[in-house]
């Protein structure tokens, strides 16, 4: 039976799951979340991927509705391209931002009085509370299934792994004791009792552990309960080790079971919660008052909220995630580290890649321009997107503190690079080719920090529209970098710079110019970001927070253009303060060339030219020490300084 041949036969199973429940179901949501609303999700929690065949892994990717006639798959433009090649006829692919939302659809498509399931550990909030909203004009019900019904028709569902870790305070910078004093100074402040954790990365910052139960992020299944006078730690017992169990203990820690956390939501509303005693105290309702809220975040999953009454709840932001992503010097320090031992090994990478391109493909190279390359009729090593990436990830791993990839390697070639979130696979992926472009965005994950960059080469001759399309994308990325701006603004304020030289052409992309990056956690970290998106206004730019700088522009079935740094929000030395504000600028800590012969420089203002020269130059200085004779003159080719001819 082929895969598709397989999936359709799932589709039978759960509409006859769907037709037994009681009550019926007319419709299953599948999201592409696990129980708590991670971006990359284990094995076992891809229940969409699992369902249709889509394998668009970040958290946005996607979700399916099933009903007992369709089966239709919502992504966003990152997975346009990938959705149509990889679901079989009995799906139909709905576009985020063109087609109805699916509670929309649901209104409008679905009977009076319609039951939906949703597994409630699968969904927040946020998303429960929009859906009963659009529901109810029609009297339609959103229904918390006991059991994930995609669960019992998945037979061979993978198992669950690994141990949490201590993440020491020298990587850190912050111990438990003080982030927990700094936690409960904020409850106090927003007069609430206790708050629920659900995040893996806020819970890993937190407590300072770290572990690998999530591929690319190093975090563990957990929840966490923090009240004024106690701290919980909800983990598979069987994953806790003695060093966990002490290291817990020391801190006033209690280690509840995984299982516990929804019993213990309960007595936490019930103010029937008690821990180890910190503070002096053991009995949480000691010096608070009854009416004192419990607080979460509007992500946090249906299933914990639905434990609480309504004014019991106060739904704020997160106040670990603003904690986390603004970085302690120490973290600080650590990025700047790691990220220099990732230049070194995208440099090694560049190299060895153009010196394979032109003895195997006959490519003029990445220095070169000329045409064509001589082709070799029989190549003695192919090259593959696959092959190539884990040759980059060989040069990370031999660098101090690599602990692995920090997601999913996108090493694309010519029409496969427009694909924004393209993830090659050795069985299907394509041969590098002398004649496309060649786009990799990769990033790495180290005890010290957390890494993502994105360069786009090629090793023949591009055209004059790749060159200019390239160039317009720099011009977007220096925009950003050397933006000057208030305290108070926001990543939404920000997103015009990076694509005002694109819109010039009448060019764009469709995906966000930035997200946050962790300190050895997640990749993407809010809550801070840069885009065009509405969310963009919640939250403003903050000193020591880190962005990434990632305009593109791709055209279908073409080519793909992205370039990106990670940068460090800093105090900005500015003449002036308007309005006693304080100004904030941005410090690149990302260290790898631009390809200069994809650069048309008439195109560059002096001062654009000015700022490619210096970094050049910097990362000549910075990446050399590093770099064997050979890799060191690559380099300084890489890097001599751009100029215009008059």
């Amino acid at each position: 039976m082929s895969a598709a041949a397989g999936r359709n036969a799932l589709l039978d199973e759960l509409r006859a799951l769907m037709a037994a429940h009681s009550p019926p179901l007319h419709a299953l949501v599948v999201p592409s979340d696990d129980a708590h609303q991670s971006e990359y999700v284990a094995e076992r929690d891809k229940r969409l991927q699992f369902i249709s065949g889509f394998t668009g892994i970040a958290r946005s990717a996607g979700l399916a509705l099933i009903t007992m006639k369709e089966a239709l798959l919502w992504t966003d433009g990152r997975y346009f391209l990938q959705a149509e090649k990889q679901l079989s006829d009995h799906w139909e692919l709905m576009c985020m931002g063109e087609d109805p939302p699916v509670e929309v659809w649901i209104a409008d498509n679905l009977s009076d009085e319609a039951v939906i399931g949703i597994n409630p550990w699968c969904i927040s909030v946020d998303t429960a509370q929009r859906y009963e909203h659009a529901f109810s004009k029609k009297h339609q019900t959103l229904f918390q299934l006991s059991s994930d019904l995609v669960d019992e028709v998945w037979k061979d569902r993978p198992l669950a792994n690994t141990q949490p870790v201590v993440h020491p305070v020298e990587f850190a910078g912050c111990s438990v004791t003080g982030k927990l004093k700094e936690l409960r100074k904020k409850l106090l402040h927003e007069k609430a009792r206790g708050i629920i954790i659900a995040a893996l990365d806020e819970v890993a910052w937190l407590y300072n552990i770290r572990g690998n139960d999530v591929h690319y992020s190093p975090v563990v299944h957990s929840y966490s309960i923090v009240t004024l006078h106690s701290a919980f730690f909800y983990v598979d017992n069987r994953k806790v080790s003695v060093e966990v169990q002490s290291y817990m203990s020391e801190n006033g820690i209690d280690i509840r079971d995984y299982n516990m956390v929804q019993s213990d939501v309960s007595l936490l509303a019930s103010g029937q919660l008690k821990g180890s005693a910190v503070n002096g105290s053991s009995h949480e309702g000691n010096g608070m008052n009854d009416n004192s809220k419990i607080l979460i975040d509007n992500s946090c999953c249906l299933a914990l909220y639905s434990k609480l009454d309504e004014d019991q709840v106060l739904i704020l932001q997160s106040p670990v995630a603003l904690s986390k992503a603004v970085k302690n010097p120490v973290e600080l320090d650590g990025l700047r580290k790691a990220h220099i031992r990732d230049g070194v090994a995208v440099v090694q990478y560049l190299a060895w890649l153009d010196n394979q391109m032109q003895e195997n493909y006959g490519a003029s190279g990445y220095f070169s321009g000329a045409k064509g390359s001589q082709k070799k009729e029989h190549v003695e090593v192919k090259l593959t997107e696959v092959s190539v990436s884990d040759k980059l990830e060989g040069f990370r791993a031999a660098k101090e503190y690599f602990k692995g990839p920090s997601f999913p390697m996108i090493s694309a070639v010519g029409p496969n690079a427009a694909i924004l979130h393209y993830s090659p696979e050795a069985s299907s992926c394509a041969e590098l080719d002398t004649d496309k472009i060649y786009l990799f965005d990769t990033g790495a994950q180290y005890l010290d920090g957390t890494t993502d960059i994105t360069r786009t080469v090629h090793f023949g001759k591009p055209s004059e529209h790749e060159k200019s399309c390239y160039t317009a994308v720099l011009k977007g990325h220096i925009a950003l970098d050397t933006a000057v701006f208030p305290n108070g603004t926001t990543g939404h304020a920000l997103d015009i710079l990076a694509r005002t030289p694109l819109w010039k052409s009448g060019l764009d992309y469709r995906h966000g110019t930035s997200h946050g990056v962790g300190s050895y956690l997640t990749v993407h970290e809010g809550p801070h970001q840069i885009s065009f998106r509405p969310s963009a206004r919640n939250v403003p730019l903050q000193a020591s927070m880190t962005v990434t700088d990632e305009p593109g522009y791709y055209e279908d079935g073409s080519f793909g253009i992205r370039l990106e740094n990670v940068l460090i929000v800093q105090d900005a030395n500015t003449k002036f303060n308007f309005g006693d504000k304080g100004y904030l600028a941005f410090e690149h800590i990302t260290w790898a060339p631009y390809q200069t012969k994809l650069i048309d420089a008439t195109l560059l203002a002096p001062a654009e030219i000015e700022w490619v020269n210096t970094y050049h130059s910097d990362c000549r200085r910075i990446l050399q020490p590093y770099l064997n004779e050979q890799e060191k003159e690559w380099l300084r080719k890489a890097t001599e300084p751009i100029t215009v001819s008059c």
